[in-house]
């Protein structure tokens, strides 16, 4: 029953049930995600891989296994021995194909260059490559005419990882510690950028914005509480305010413990909260959401899917629907699978998100 449930299950089926999980209406499902890394496509047998997504329509309905061997076309930000220019001056950098690099040069490391300083154009650039909205506006349009629910959104790491792109982590730290005159321009030249991509994605309308930034380290925030009300918080909630104002969701995603900031991102008026299981405590999310406010869980990527048994992953989705879902709504699920977790877990994890998905039904 469930299984042909599962084959039957259309686009507009979906975007409706998505939005009921976000709204607390009682979804028919809990909504699923499971995102590929392009990296998984060297480090994996590619026909194991296919035979995977094959035998797993519920989490890919529309795969088309590629004839002959696949080579992903890698962002030019994730491409092996290639250092890569963004449009802010920064320069990546990555040891693996498919895996985003590291920023190893600073444009503004040093204050004297601030004077000449120039902000990239967002008609033409989302800040890490450049961007087509006509292409984008046929393609969201595209995406509804087939029933999708429909995104926009800023960059991975749109503010604050941006204002450690361009100054470099510890001075950005130590900026918002000395309280450095220039650190507030450098804020508002970002945010310019920022608000124009919003406003873009806004006219050409789309159900969801997204505003994806990582603010968390294993155990504690990259930012204290403190300077992330005082230079961050402020700019977020601008950030966000014309989304609500037109009745979009706003999503949030940060990797990371958060715990300590998480209350500032709903107040700035997240939605969908997008965060790392094991990292915050399955217990505590479960306590500060569950029933509340819609969670996208993101499960874990660094202890049980790569060093458990299949038994064990199973395990962990469980207790984290059993815990943190409801009949009314309020969970979505996802996963990133990157190069080191055994394909017999990849298995596991991918029947117990399609096993789960319908545990309320």
């Amino acid at each position: 029953m469930k299984g042909d449930l599962k084959m039957s299950i259309k686009s507009n089926d979906k975007r409706k049930n998505i939005l009921k999980a976000i709204r607390f209406e009682r979804p028919d499902f809990i909504p699923m995600t499971f995102h590929i890394n392009d990296a998984c496509w060297q480090y994996y047998p590619q026909d194991d891989l296919s035979e995977l997504i094959e035998s797993h329509k519920f989490l890919f309905p529309d795969y088309i296994r590629p004839e002959g061997r696949y080579t992903p076309n890698f962002a030019a930000v994730a491409r092996k021995d290639a250092p890569f220019t963004d449009d802010w001056g920064c320069v990546w950098e990555t040891t693996i194909d498919g895996i985003t690099g590291t920023v190893t040069r600073h444009p503004l490391a040093d204050w004297s260059a601030f004077e000449n300083y120039k902000a990239p154009d967002p008609n033409t650039c989302m800040g890490i490559g450049p961007i087509d909205w006509n292409s984008v506006e046929k393609e969201i349009a595209a995406q509804k005419e087939k029933g999708d629910i429909t995104y926009g959104g800023l960059r991975h790491g749109h503010t604050f990882l941006q204002l450690c792109d361009i100054r470099g982590y510890q001075n950005l730290i130590l900026d918002m510690a000395d309280e450095e005159p220039n650190l507030m321009k450098l804020i508002s030249m970002v945010e310019e950028f920022n608000m124009a991509i919003v406003n873009k994605y806004l006219a050409i309308g789309v159900d969801i914005l997204t505003y994806p930034e990582d603010l968390g380290m294993q155990n504690g925030p990259m930012l204290s509480p403190e300077h992330f009300r005082r230079y961050i918080k402020p700019s977020y909630q601008r950030l966000m305010k014309p989304a609500r104002d037109k009745g979009i969701i706003v999503h949030m995603h940060s990797d990371g413990y958060i715990r300590d900031l998480v209350d500032d991102l709903i107040d700035g008026g997240v939605e969908i909260i997008n965060l790392q299981d094991l990292v915050n405590g399955i217990d505590w999310v479960a306590s500060k959401f569950a029933g509340k406010v819609c969670v996208e869980l993101d499960i874990d990527r660094q202890s049980i899917t790569v060093n458990g048994t299949p038994q064990q992953v199973d395990a962990l989705v469980r207790e984290e629907v059993e815990k943190i879902g409801r009949k009314e709504g309020g969970l979505m699920m996802i996963y990133g699978l990157y190069p080191g977790t055994p394909l017999e877990n990849v298995k596991a994890l991918m029947d117990a998100m399609e096993k789960y998905a319908f545990y309320f039904n």
